[in-house]
């Protein structure tokens, strides 16, 4: 028959190694699944691209949006996620800047600035649009997508010109934001 001392050692090592245990265990699970606990890309997020004074009035300007990209545990550094086209609005609009997304919705290719400056083109497919965005012929679906810009006051010349960059469906007459 063991005696009470024994039995309270024993108990006493393995209660001790047990909670000794769990305390290293808890940080190792946590790092295994911190992948999927992990904040997003931070799509959807207003980004600074331009400042008013560095748009003409009806001059389109092509921006690259930078993102943060992570795979899993390793955070790279921000890298071109999409481009926006802005095109300063003259005066009494009823916003100074327009934000359209480069990409074409109709397959995804990038829009240019056509060599007449008075029209977008999609080297792809020959789609075509104004530069208020709107389709010049039957080929994509839509207009170009605009984006939400954050209010920008018009009086300050140094205003910042913040772009909410998304992704939208291609092929289909409606608008539709991607996740």
């Amino acid at each position: 028959m063991p005696h009470r001392r024994d039995f309270l050692y024993r108990f006493g090592t393995f209660s001790l190694g047990g909670l000794m245990g769990a305390v290293l265990a808890v940080p190792g699970v946590r790092y295994l699944l911190s992948p999927l606990f992990a904040a997003g890309s931070g799509a959807g997020e207003y980004q600074t691209l331009a400042r008013l004074v560095d748009l003409k009035v009806g001059s389109p300007r092509l921006f690259p949006v930078l993102g943060d990209k992570q795979d899993a545990w390793v955070k790279y550094p921000k890298e071109p996620v999409g481009s926006v086209w802005l095109v300063r609005q003259p005066e009494g609009a009823p916003t100074p800047v327009v934000a359209f997304s480069a990409q074409c919705p109709h397959a995804g290719c990038p829009v240019a600035l056509a060599a007449d400056a008075r029209t977008f083109q999609c080297p792809c497919h020959n789609s075509s649009f104004t530069l208020e965005g709107r389709v010049r012929n039957q080929i994509p679906p839509r207009g170009m997508d605009t984006l939400k810009i954050e209010p920008i006051d018009a009086s300050l010349p140094d205003a910042e010109v913040r772009v909410q960059f998304r992704r939208f469906q291609l092929g289909c007459e409606e608008q539709k934001p991607l996740v």
